[in-house]
């Protein structure tokens, strides 16, 4: 009897360390695009699980919603600021199920969190893949001619063709395996020099030497990293291609509409917030393609993002011990 009374008591006593390690209550406040088994899987992270199905209008809907929660997640589509911080004092998590690149171009006021003594943990490189495979599709339909636009008098093969991609992050070097692969020449910008992703076929070049040498250029930049504006373009000069794969654009919007009303540049993206442009006018010109849909939204980076989302709550309590 006695052995069973201290057998209950361990798993008591384990129980109670369980549910020590979790949080009193995890707010999501819009859509985080989780799949099914990481929403569910919250639950052992918490005692109480909201999950919002909208986005928040405003501010005061936030503070709302967020209530008494010590655990916020969201996603890109509302900020977090100081404002919120201020009347949210419960909150010691908050987890971004979006691209975190920097604190200048993050969501969350990162810097008044830190202040606060809250941890922000953001998630990376889990819809690269579809990107990757975006550019290469569209590159080699507009080449070939395969949909409605041909880019010379006759199909060209990416062969020997003279690619520059300008910034070589997780993305840009995706995006540079692939197109090697496919016998592109390839060429990389970036502000610090990557000896090690430098080969025969992945040659380093100044920006205004790049821009002179290829006629592809793909940007892939971090959020708010503006780097195209007139001089750039003129550099890169005409009957060039351009896709940006940045979240954000990479490029002043006036500058792009210059250079391409010579009549014969095109340029590629996959979402309206990659083209940059509130008025509309450029989504309509004809030498803008954009699908206005992520390229990285696919089943497999869905089931990334769940995946880095929970490892980053699973790290906070285990390093804070709550």
């Amino acid at each position: 009897m006695q052995d069973k009374l201290e057998e209950v008591e361990k798993l008591d006593d384990i129980n109670s360390k369980r549910c020590h390690k979790m949080f009193k209550k995890i707010v999501a406040i819009e859509p985080v695009n989780l799949i099914p088994s990481a929403e569910q899987k919250l639950h052992d992270y918490a005692k109480e699980v909201v999950m919002f199905g909208d986005v928040p209008k405003n501010d005061e809907e936030i503070i709302q919603r967020i209530g008494d929660a010590d655990a916020v997640l969201l996603s890109y589509t509302s900020r977090i600021e100081k404002n919120v911080l201020d009347a949210c004092p419960n909150i010691r998590y908050i987890g971004m199920c979006c691209s975190l690149y920097s604190e200048a171009s993050a969501n969350v006021d990162i810097c008044n969190a830190r202040a606060r003594n809250i941890t922000v943990y953001g998630v990376r490189d889990y819809g690269d893949q579809g990107v990757v495979e975006y550019i290469i599709s569209e590159l080699i339909r507009y080449l070939h001619g395969f949909g409605d636009k041909q880019w010379q008098e006759l199909p060209v093969e990416l062969t020997n063709l003279k690619i520059g991609i300008v910034g070589l992050g997780t993305s840009g070097q995706m995006i540079a395996t692939g197109l090697r692969a496919l016998g592109a020449d390839l060429y990389y910008f970036s502000r610090t020099r990557k000896p090690e992703q430098e080969t025969e076929n992945v040659k380093y070049l100044p920006l205004k030497e790049l821009l002179h040498t290829v006629d592809v250029v793909c940007t892939c930049l971090n959020k708010n990293v503006i780097l195209f504006h007139d001089e750039q373009f003129e550099w890169l000069g005409n009957h060039k291609i351009m896709f940006n794969s940045s979240i954000g654009p990479s490029h002043d919007i006036s500058a792009l509409s210059k250079w391409l009303e010579h009549g014969d540049n095109e340029f590629f993206c996959d979402t309206a917030a990659a083209l940059g442009d509130d008025t509309g006018k450029l989504l309509a010109n004809p030498h803008v393609n954009c699908m206005n849909r992520s390229s990285g939204y696919t089943r497999q980076a869905f089931d990334r993002l769940s995946e880095k989302v929970l490892k980053n709550i699973e790290t906070f309590l285990k390093e804070n011990n709550l």
